[in-house]
């Protein structure tokens, strides 16, 4: 299977770069002649240090969807995403409080680089900003600048979360490629549906117990970074805490998709986030789908103090399955921590509550918000309702 899709994207890529030839033989400066402008990412960063993503593109944003917008207007918006012209080897400042920046992009327009502001970030905010300038190219070009958002957690948060989105927050169906082309291209982010009782569940981890002001969540996904901006307004249409969003590059290559694997990303992305705050412990939920039980046991094993529980939530109930994440379940266990797998969302707040992660009175309004927000069954179904969970010891 692996050989067709390497070969199609590799068809892709050379019938994009005739493209992009083609308009520069014809004289045309990227998107008809748009301005280059920067796309800023949603990140992180502690008091001494912040890191800085974006993408440098000439075309233009995508406008916001809306719960009556048709489906072909949808599939025209995320067309619009996926077909993104992106300005290679663009040069970008970066201005923080103390200094500045340049930084390059790379073949797709993507750049990043760490900074470290002085005075320090204060922490008695949360989102800090730092000024994107586009320093080249600038010829024909409009002078542009862009708003770059980083959350940086107060020091007294109790934990941190690192969740999934694809079938553990938001429904996608990522096992069933038709189902989840249909989820991802025909809605936007006011037609997407969250899993029942998700947004005050994660608020309530966020909002945490005792003096804890806020727990940072962190979103360590697969989707690519096209999608940024519909996933952030998702979150917000949701009232789902916001966070910072890692997502992948699906950038075409000549030898091929990058990068090739979700385990290698999520969990680059999730060390870089235990690396950055070495005495935060973190809860880690995901699903069953692909490979959060295996990614975030290899997590629990290279960090067995740091991870309080693993939440999967079960979208593939198939024994095999089922049989393989109780394999690792006891391994979790017997390094300290706890895997919970539920079919639904109430389920996992139980266990924090029991915990004392987040307040008892939570579930009574995750469980009165995922009986409203839960869709009909179809005929002839039965609703399962299994939990595993392997409790610490």
């Amino acid at each position: 299977m692996a050989d067709w899709k390497s070969a199609v994207a590799k068809l892709a890529h050379r019938v994009e770069s005739r493209l992009d030839q083609q308009r520069e033989r014809l004289g045309m400066t990227g998107s008809d002649g748009r301005s280059a402008r920067i796309e800023a990412y949603r990140t992180y960063g502690c008091a001494d240090r912040g890191w800085v993503r974006g993408r440098v593109l000439r075309s233009p944003p995508v406008a916001s969807g809306a719960q009556g917008d048709s489906p072909w207007l949808n599939l025209a918006a995320m067309i619009q995403r996926f077909e993104s012209d992106e300005v290679p080897g663009a040069r970008v400042l970066v201005h923080f409080p103390g200094g500045r920046h340049e930084v390059t992009a790379d073949e797709e327009g993507y750049f990043e680089c760490w900074i470290e502001p002085r005075p320090t970030f204060s922490t008695s905010a949360l989102w800090h900003e730092v000024v994107v300038e586009l320093v080249h190219p600038r010829e024909g070009d409009e002078p542009h600048r862009q708003v770059a958002t980083l959350l940086v957690p107060p020091p007294e948060s109790a934990f941190g979360v690192i969740s999934d989105l694809d079938d553990t927050v938001i429904r996608t169906d990522v096992t069933s490629t038709l189902r989840m082309m249909k989820n991802v291209f025909l809605n936007n982010a006011h037609t997407r549906m969250p899993f029942p009782g998700v947004g005050a569940f994660y608020r309530a981890l966020q909002k945490g117990t005792g003096a804890s002001p806020f727990n940072p969540v962190f979103y360590v996904s697969s989707s690519p970074w096209n999608l940024h901006d519909v996933l952030t307004e998702f979150l917000s249409v949701q009232k789902i805490p916001l966070g910072p969003l890692l997502l992948r590059d699906w950038g075409l290559t000549s030898s091929g998709v990058v990068p090739a694997g979700n385990a290698e990303h999520k969990l680059e992305a999730i060390r870089r986030i235990l690396g950055l705050f070495p005495a935060l412990p973190f809860l880690l939920i995901g699903d069953s789908g692909q490979e959060d039980p295996e990614i975030y046991h290899q997590v629990v094993r290279e960090n067995p103090d740091r991870i309080r529980a693993v939440y999967i939530r079960n979208v593939t109930p198939r024994p095999e399955r089922l049989d393989a994440i109780r394999k690792l379940a006891a391994e979790v266990e017997a390094a300290g921590s706890a895997l919970v797998i539920a079919d639904d969302t109430l389920a996992a707040a139980r266990h924090a509550a029991e915990r004392g992660w987040i307040a008892p009175d939570a579930l009574a309004e995750i469980g009165d918000v995922a009986h409203a927000e839960a869709p009909a069954p179809e005929a002839g179904t039965k609703a399962v309702n299994k939990e595993l969970s392997v409790e610490e010891p």
